[in-house]
């Protein structure tokens, strides 16, 4: 019996009857499966997509606006009613894989493109975990997607011209660590989903891989390993980032905040240093076993008081990032050499200063106040000023914003 079809049988009589499917031990090897694809599960970000706060876990609702219209993610869970309790192996690996569940072609906001790669032992870990997650008794939401792209069918064509069903090959010259980062990266972790820019059919780019996009009013960053040494990530900076949301470069915000939480924060140590050796394409330096609970002191630099920012940052800002920008713990991430703050694209720093960020708690020890927005108390010429200021101040960026630049972003963001 083939490995993929044991497992469809075992969790099927393990399924034929919920009361026994809650209370029956299961076998040793089955307990072990369930378990991994658990892990699994929180390595794609499962729960970080389709889990609301007012929901069930696994329930669905959370809302995706595309240019076509919103999204709602569905129910995941056992329920056989509302969730996938019914799916049969294959239906479960059609969907995950290929973007075909059985009410028909799925929207490619479920990032099938990436889980193609997903390996088949690792699939079926998958399957015999949500098979075992509680059931959900929460119904879905309908789509608020109008005519033509409310019909399904019009997704086979997308199928056909934006996915490429490209499968996981590891790269022969590379280690099995950098191997294993880059299986997360372009599979379960569907980084690229975020920060790779996409055609006018809304596929991603290959040729252009994470190298950055708009996504949800914001600009999810370019990741290649050219770009994140250029800003002068180390491979320390760059774990610490990925294990607990925060690092000397600044602090995980908005969709990579749920990322965070929800999935890189659970990973295990060794899969935190795969991405990041694939990420950077370096091996893991001796030094960085060091550990990574603790922050890097921020050297400060004398602050430049005549620029028109100056007032500003100190009206604004200095309350809860420091007068020096140096942060406070549990308050606001520190300033000073903050990757967003560091970019010379500074699409996120004026889409921050104008919406603000919500609050952000990963537990007791580590979280962050939520910060006000100020596009009702700033102006584009006084934003440009502040911009300046932060550049000047905390970054190696020694440049002018104009109110031009202020206002086409904020233009952009009022379109998204």
């Amino acid at each position: 019996m083939k490995p993929s079809l044991k497992v469809s049988v075992i969790c099927g009589l393990l399924l034929s009857s919920g009361a026994v499917y809650a209370q029956a031990p299961l076998p040793a090897n089955m307990a072990q499966l369930i378990a991994q694809g658990k892990y699994l599960a929180t390595a794609g970000d499962c729960d970080g997509c389709h889990t609301i706060a007012s929901g069930q876990v696994y329930g669905g609702g959370r809302a995706f606006d595309t240019p076509f219209g919103t999204l709602y993610s569905t129910n995941i869970s056992s329920d056989k009613q509302y969730g996938i309790g019914n799916y049969t192996y294959q239906q479960f690996v059609d969907a995950v894989r290929n973007g075909v569940a059985p009410i028909g072609n799925l929207y490619p906001a479920m990032p099938y493109a990436s889980y193609h790669r997903i390996s088949d032992h690792d699939m079926q870990a998958l399957y015999a975990y949500f098979m075992h997650t509680k059931p959900a008794t929460q119904p879905n939401r309908e789509n608020g997607i109008g005519f033509p792209f409310n019909i399904r069918m019009g997704l086979k064509l997308w199928n056909l011209v934006g996915f490429d069903k490209a499968t996981f090959k590891p790269t022969a010259d590379k280690s099995p660590l950098w191997n294993r980062g880059k299986y997360l990266v372009q599979g379960l972790g569907h980084c690229g989903e975020c920060h790779t820019p996409r055609n006018f059919m809304m596929a991603t780019e290959q040729d252009h891989a994470l190298e950055g996009a708009v996504v949800n009013y914001l600009n999810a960053p370019n990741i290649t390993a050219k770009n994140l040494t250029q800003e002068k990530w180390t491979f320390h900076d760059l774990a610490q980032f990925l294990k607990t949301g925060q690092s000397p470069k600044g602090t995980a915000f908005d969709d990579m905040y749920v990322v965070e939480k929800h999935s890189l924060t659970q990973l295990n140590d060794h899969d935190i240093t795969a991405i990041t050796s694939y990420l950077l394409d370096q091996a893991q330096p001796q030094s960085s076993s060091k550990s990574q609970s603790k922050l890097t002191p921020l050297a400060v630099s004398p602050l430049d008081t005549k620029l028109p920012g100056y007032r500003i940052y100190m009206d604004k800002c200095s309350g809860c990032h420091g007068l020096s920008g140096q942060g406070l713990p549990n308050v606001a991430p520190a300033l000073k050499n903050n990757a967003t703050i560091e970019d010379s694209n500074i699409f996120n720093t004026v889409a921050v200063l104008t919406n603000g960020i919500s609050q952000q708690g990963y537990n007791q020890q580590q979280s962050y106040y939520t910060m006000p927005g100020y596009k009702n108390s700033l102006n584009d010429q006084q934003m440009a000023d502040l911009i300046t200021y932060l550049h000047h101040s905390f970054s190696t960026q020694i440049t002018t914003t104009t109110a031009k630049q202020v206002a086409a972003i904020k233009k952009q963001l009022s379109n998204n």
